[in-house]
């Protein structure tokens, strides 16, 4: 009887985190006014009352929940992470929504186990595996990005030569282009349309966005700004810098291809062992873990493994 009211209270639980992903993809996916204004701060949260998405309604929850911590600098640092990953969420939203993951995955772990520790174990490990999704995506739309300059600074520089002016240039870019820069310069086109000073707005852009490409850009159009000059044969030359480095950084890539290769072989290789071990030879295995030495041997290992990893990332790692 315990035992099936266990596994009833599990699935409950997992059926809830199924849920609140789903709802939260959905969300993602329907780009309704509401989430538009919110997300350029033009609205405030509570002010979606009349939302019709049960999406929205969780997140003015989460928003609720999360305002007493949302002046904290951690949390303000955590609002930036969130824009620069494009994740629909304020920075105590998602440190809410982590934490309630971590949770359900821990509570759903004792339950099956009755393990302290390992329920503990496995919150963290959510915990790092939905942080670590948030970290790629700010680099893959930070690389997006930076592949999408070097054509949209033409798109500038064209645009200047037919007679248009700056803004209206980066009317164009957001108007034209894909994400992530379009909506990037549409920010900056929406933050002066709400009289913030250009310059504010460039380097705004340029701290969201974090790349050195984009900073070599907004650099130039201030000076351009204080001291005049053809601001169109600038941005060319721009243009033509990241339009190079772009292309060295694709032959970088394909060249180091074997070493990052062989460095996920030696991290993943030991864990298959174990694994084979575990299925084929279990006693061999268990002296590594029962014995002394077989732990120490273990923990040397280990660290030697981290080291290979961490020599062969800086190997295959240029900077262009």
């Amino acid at each position: 009887m315990a035992v099936a009211f266990v596994a009833v209270v599990a699935g409950m639980l997992t059926f809830l985190l199924v849920l609140l992903v789903l709802l939260y993809v959905q969300h993602q996916r329907r780009t309704n006014l509401f989430y538009r204004l919110r997300r350029y701060n033009i609205i405030e949260a509570e002010g979606a009352d009349d939302s019709p998405f049960l999406g929205d309604r969780l997140r003015r929850l989460l928003t609720k929940v999360a305002s007493p911590i949302a002046e904290w600098q951690p949390i303000q640092d955590l609002d930036l992470r969130m824009r620069q990953a494009g994740i629909p969420l304020l920075g105590g939203e998602f440190m809410i929504l982590l934490l309630v993951i971590a949770g359900v995955v821990a509570v759903v772990t004792w339950m099956l186990t009755l393990d302290g520790s390992v329920a503990f174990l496995f919150g963290v490990i959510a915990a790092g595996i939905v942080w670590g999704i948030v970290s790629l995506r700010v680099r893959r739309r930070r690389n997006a990005f930076t592949e999408q300059l070097g054509d949209c600074l033409y798109t500038i520089a064209n645009a200047l030569r037919a007679g248009y002016s700056f803004q209206q240039s980066m009317e164009v870019v957001a108007r034209e282009m894909e994400p992530p820069i379009s909506d990037e310069f549409a920010q900056v086109n929406r933050e002066i349309a709400m009289s913030v000073p250009l310059d504010t707005a460039l380097e705004a852009m340029a701290k969201r966005v974090g790349s050195g490409d984009l900073d070599l850009m907004v650099t130039a159009v201030l000076i351009q700004r204080e001291v005049g000059g053809n601001l169109a044969q600038i941005l060319d030359s721009i243009s033509d810098t990241i339009h190079e480095r772009v292309r060295m950084k694709r032959e970088i890539f394909a060249l180091t291809a074997q070493g990052r290769l062989s460095a996920w072989v030696l991290i993943l290789l030991p864990f298959a062992m174990a694994l084979f071990m575990f299925l084929f030879s279990r006693e061999q295995l268990m002296i590594l873990v029962e014995d002394p030495i077989g732990r120490l041997a273990m923990l040397v290992a280990f660290t030697f493994e981290v080291i290979g990893y961490v020599v062969i990332q800086r190997i295959v790692n240029v900077e262009v």
